[in-house]
């Protein structure tokens, strides 16, 4: 059930009521995957800014390998035509950009209820805002929500890591960063 859920806003309640157990014990499972590092919960970003913030955390697996199995997906041609496939790139890029930062770096999704939404957030060393969208695409582009969380977070870089292989600006302080490059990341501490 999880793999049927990443990359998506964790709810307990609808697991539990799935598998006749309560949301505490669902809770309380999902707790143990993720000490045992199987299970990423990515928690949401909480700021005074005034506006509804979703409050659930966001579930990943955090192999890729994994996830792909629970889901039957055995070849690239699959995975291709799957509908986790954008889910599946954003927690294998997640998981490589925790990987890239200093350790203990805390890092958090940003979303509102009304659709402005930030993939991942991490501060950097002057504890400025840095967002990271992810697109599993060779010509990524912004959408509107992006720059309006950009906004409220007053960020003054960010970064769109895809699979290609050139960096090049987007505008506002946002470049595109190809996923063998996500090392440069430590360049902002």
């Amino acid at each position: 059930m999880l793999a049927h859920l990443h990359g998506q806003l964790w709810n307990a309640s609808q697991i539990a009521k799935g598998l006749s157990l309560s949301a505490p014990t669902v809770k309380h499972y999902v707790d143990i995957l993720e000490e045992t590092f199987i299970v990423r919960q990515l928690p949401p970003f909480h700021s005074n800014i005034k506006k509804r913030l979703v409050k659930s955390h966001k579930i990943y697996i955090r192999d890729s390998g994994l996830l792909h199995s629970l889901l039957n997906i055995r070849k690239l041609n699959d995975l291709q035509g799957h509908p986790v496939s954008g889910n599946s790139w954003e927690g294998f890029v997640i998981e490589q950009v925790i990987g890239a930062l200093p350790a203990n770096t805390s890092v958090y999704f940003y979303k509102t209820s009304a659709g402005a939404e930030i993939d991942m957030l991490f501060f950097d060393s002057k504890n400025q805002p840095v967002a990271l969208e992810i697109k599993y695409s060779l010509s990524p582009k912004i959408e509107k929500g992006f720059w309006i969380a950009y906004d409220d977070l007053a960020c003054k870089k960010g970064f769109v890591v895809y699979p290609g292989e050139e960096s090049y600006p987007l505008g506002r302080g946002v470049f595109t960063l190809p996923l063998k490059q996500v090392g440069r990341l430590v360049e902002e501490f």
